[in-house]
């Protein structure tokens, strides 16, 4: 799901916690220490950001709901006794190119599990054009770091002890694969270039590594990472929300099973259908190629 499908997402929550409520915009606004004003931008339909961790983790505690409810992560509103708590980091300016809490982060879950939503293409498999056209502001120092950690991220992948899952809806694929909206400007070459490279390296290293896709109309998630059972963190644009207590993580694992549940493209099956999408994409380009000679 992109950034406009979470907050839509998030303003249809927070409208249903309204509503039970009781209460009017103002009087729930007061309830919760904002401005009116604030609260109906929150759910104005141009708006196109998450509000502040702190103003999530307060309507949460104010309703009685999970936080990973109200942001569309879970479908069961549990209490949040438990996973509204001293045990939820909120980690500011998140999303750096190099933001070495990550690498701590699986650095630390060597040897366990790791799950995970990617933002956009799971990062191991990333080419290196793909990696500069994400990073593309930030200049040629980023792009050898970041390039860097793809391949060590791919060098422990091939480990036999490793077990990573990602899951991701095929829409997201298809949306690279065309070159449709964050990926427009990026060549056709360089997105046929990386299906081939994900085709390749999907086959290599499954079982250790297994994909998965689900249907994007189906499910909803945002970008988060389970690092085994010592800590989740969830991604939210410009901030991690980091989950060190048990339930709080297997709140996140629960959702990442129904992911896993609803998927429609099985591990085994992706290596063929990205392969086959390759073949789609090459043919449409050949296609256009033959009408622009007419």
């Amino acid at each position: 799901m992109n950034r406009q499908e979470a907050v839509e997402k998030f303003q249809e929550r927070l409208s249903e916690v309204i509503e039970r409520a009781g209460l009017s915009r103002s009087a729930f606004a007061s309830q919760l220490g904002l401005d009116r004003s604030t609260l109906s931008q929150l759910l104005s339909a141009g708006n196109d950001r998450l509000p502040r961790a702190e103003t999530i983790v307060a309507i949460a505690s104010m309703a009685q709901v999970s936080v990973d409810w109200l942001l569309g992560l879970n479908q069961e509103e549990e209490s949040t006794s438990e996973l509204v708590s001293s045990d939820l980091e909120i980690e500011a300016n998140a999303g750096l190119p190099m933001d070495e809490r990550l690498q701590r982060w699986h650095s630390e879950a060597v040897g366990y599990k790791i799950r995970y939503v990617p933002m956009t293409l799971p990062d191991l498999l990333k080419t290196k054009e793909v990696i500069c056209y994400e990073y593309q502001e930030y200049g040629d120092p980023v792009h050898e770091a970041r390039i860097e950690e793809a391949e060590r991220r791919l060098a422990y992948s091939r480990r036999p002890e490793t077990d990573i899952e990602a899951c991701a809806s095929f829409q997201a694929l298809e949306s690279f694969a065309y070159g449709e909206g964050i990926w427009r400007n990026l060549p056709l070459k360089h997105r046929l270039e990386q299906l081939d490279w994900m085709a390749e390296l999907t086959e290599e290293l499954y079982p250790t590594f297994r994909w998965f896709l689900y249907d994007g109309l189906q499910r909803f998630s945002v970008p988060y990472t389970i690092f085994g059972p010592t800590r989740a963190a969830v991604y939210i644009g410009n901030m991690f929300f980091v989950f060190n207590a048990t339930e709080q993580i297997r709140a996140l694992t629960r959702h990442f099973d129904e992911l896993i549940k609803a998927a429609v493209v099985q591990p085994p099956d992706v290596v063929d259908y990205v392969k086959g999408l390759r073949r789609r994409v090459g043919r449409s380009k050949e296609k256009a190629a033959k009408a622009a000679d007419k």
